[in-house]
This record gives C-alpha cells, structure tokens and sequence, in this order.
C-alpha cells in the first residue's frame, strides 16, 4: 500500500499481471484436464499409435511367410511324382508348417532328458517322412535340405501368428501395455525373421550356412591327420578315427551335405559305453551368438560342452564325462544370429584353420603319446560334405 495525503491509495494490476494470472489458470485448466481425460484419450492415442507400428510389421512378416512358404512348395514341387497336384502338395505343406511338439511333463523331472528326445526322435521322423512322401524324387541329402526349408518355413508362421495375437488382443482390449510388449520385442523379431529369409535361399541352393563351421573345422582336421577308418556310429552322424602324431582322434560329425545336425551325443556316448574307449579329453567345436560390437569369426575357448538346442546331446556328454572324470574343452566360433542361418561369411570360413591349429596344440598339450581324445564338430551340416 502507497500512503498519500493521508488516504490509502490501492495499486490496480498492469496489463502484463494480468497476461500473467491469466497464463497461469489456463495451465491449471489444463493441468487439471490433463489428469482427468488422459488416462482415457492420451492412451487410446497411444495405442493407436502402437498399433499402427505394430500392423505394418505385421504386413511384413506375412510377406516374408508367404514368400518362403512359396519357396518351400516350388522346391517339393521340382521332385514331385507326377501323380500329384499342386492344392494337394500345398495342403499337405499347410499341414506341417502348423506340426508342433508338446514337451514332456516336468512335474517330476527325473528321465526328462530322455522323454524330450523320445518326443523329438518321432517328431523329426515324421516330419522328415512327411516331406520324403511328398518330394519322392529327391535323395536322402536333398530330402534333409527339403525339411530344413520347410522347418523354416514353419518357424515363420509360427512368428506371424504369434505377433498377430498380440496385436489383434490389443486392439480388442484396447490394452495399451499388452500392444506395448510386443512393439518393444518388435525389432529383435523382425531381424530374426529376415534371418529366416535369407536362410531360405542357403537351404534352397545347399549352400553352407555359419552354424556349419563346427562341422567344418572337423572336417578339415580329419583332412590333415593320417586317416585309420570312418563309419556311421549314429544316426546322421559320422566318425571318422585318425592318428595325430602318435595320438588316436575320434572325430564325430554330421553327415553332408544335407541339412542335418546329427547326434553327436549319442555317437559320444557309444564311443565310451558301446566301444569301451576311454578318452583323455573330449573337445567340443561350435558356433556361438556373438554380442554387439563383437568380430564375426572371434575364436574363443573354455570348459564345458559347446552345443545348442534342447541340451539332450549336451546333457549325455556332460554325463559320460562326470563319470568317466574326463576333461571337456570348447572351442566356439562367434557370429550373430544372421550370419548363423545364412550363407557362410568368409570371415567364419577363415576362422577353421585357427579352430584346426588350436585343436593340434590341445591335443599335444593334454593328450599323451598313445593316448586317445574325441573331438565332435557341432553344426547344421548343410552344404559342408563328408
């Protein structure tokens, strides 16, 4: 207050109080609006947003599954009997690509081991029959190469189905959070079904894929050592027995060049049990999933057994050797998930005279004169020949 002649004078509010007052209850308004429509319109918005991301992915990916689905049918269709037609072979193909495996019961886990593979053996077989019958013409190899197109080609339509249900679950909930899931998983899919794609064309042409460069550094070791005898210990997999500076080398791998892994568990497991042989050191070769930033082709070694998948052969080796107290080495060969499915990169064709040299000097190191070590090459086998 301003007093003058004695009376109390009042200040009146200047045009810039005034903008003021008026600036900060219209962001009250809105602030308060804010908390109260929010939570029904920002989010709707939101997930309309997600929403739309998540459809044009979708597109994609169907592209992508119908472009390889169309591969798998044109490639049976090549050794096909004439007998057949085409709605009849794409409904048979329609067939497998929606086969699937029911895992064992795990409530009690004691012999899981063997009832996954139990389940896993028939299910190879009958997929692998199912797709004989339908490209009757093709041999054994082209018939294994044949699977792995259309197991692609099923794990593809797996993935679009699977996204699918989100994204129509989302939009019928309106479930912002559930469509939210999905879109952060998004990218990492999308790269794995490209991945898918391009190994499509590897399993078409029965070229050698990255995954294969286990099978490939064995090869070349049994290449360069004094061969004694080879034989098939196990189904779809090979051992060849060679002599390496004084020292007896089981060397146990799938067999080429059709697209298999074989059991190289099973093989190791016959090796000890059924042949009474008895190892110094069992070496272990296979690709690995490299981390971002990392060289394709790194070679890296340690401990344990280097195989993917279910843990069925890596669980019968982990055994034999406990009982047994025989050392397990690893050798790995780091590629990304991409390179691991496609065509090999030189780099990772490159790295199997560092993986052969490296399995000579274990083999001088832990394993005396006369002695005896096994070396399995892990990897699908596709394109890499005996």
């Amino acid at each position: 207050m301003i007093f003058k002649r004695g009376a109390v004078a009042t200040l009146t509010p200047t045009t810039g109080d005034s903008l003021s007052f008026l600036l900060q209850v219209v962001w009250f308004l809105f602030l308060l609006s804010f908390f109260f429509i929010y939570p029904y319109f920002g989010q709707r918005t939101q997930l309309a947003f997600v929403l739309r991301y998540i459809e044009k992915r979708l597109a994609i990916l169907k592209q992508i599954k119908d472009e390889v689905r169309e591969q798998a049918i044109n490639s049976i269709k090549m050794y096909v009997d004439g007998n057949k037609d085409s709605p009849a072979i794409e409904k048979e193909l329609d067939g497998l690509l929606e086969f699937f495996y029911i895992s064992p019961e795990s409530m009690d886990p004691n012999g899981i081991v063997y009832k996954l593979e139990h389940i896993l053996e028939i299910g190879d077989a009958r997929f692998e029959e199912s797709v004989a019958r339908l490209a009757s013409k093709a041999d054994i190899h082209r018939v294994k190469s044949l699977s792995n197109l259309v197991e692609v080609a099923r794990a593809l339509n797996l993935i679009y189905r699977i996204v699918r249900h989100y994204y129509l679950q989302g939009k019928r909930t309106s479930n912002y959070f559930l469509a939210l899931q999905i879109q952060i998983q998004l990218p990492m899919i999308m790269e794995l079904a490209e991945s898918y794609r391009q190994a499509s064309y590897a399993f078409i042409k029965g070229l050698p894929i990255g995954d294969g460069i286990g099978v490939l550094s064995a090869a070349k070791f049994v290449r360069e050592s004094k061969k004694i005898s080879e034989t098939e210990i196990a189904k779809d997999t090979w051992l060849d027995v060679v002599e390496f500076e004084g020292r007896k080398v089981y060397v146990v791998r799938p067999i080429g060049p059709g697209g298999t892994v074989g059991r190289p568990g099973e093989a190791v497991k016959k090796l000890v049990y059924d042949m009474d042989t008895k190892p110094d050191l069992i070496i272990t070769i296979d690709a690995a999933l490299k981390l971002e930033g990392e060289e394709t082709g790194k070679i890296a070694e340690g401990v344990g057994v280097a195989i993917g998948g279910p843990g069925i052969d890596k669980f019968k080796i982990e055994t034999l050797a406990k009982e047994k107290n025989v050392p397990l080495y690893a050798i790995v060969i780091y590629q990304s998930i991409l390179e691991a499915i496609t065509p090999m990169r030189e780099s990772i064709v490159k790295s199997a005279d560092t993986v052969v040299n490296r399995l000579k000097e274990l083999i001088r190191d832990k394993v005396p004169t006369n002695g005896t070590a096994i070396i399995a090459g892990i990897g699908n086998t596709i394109g890499v020949g005996l």
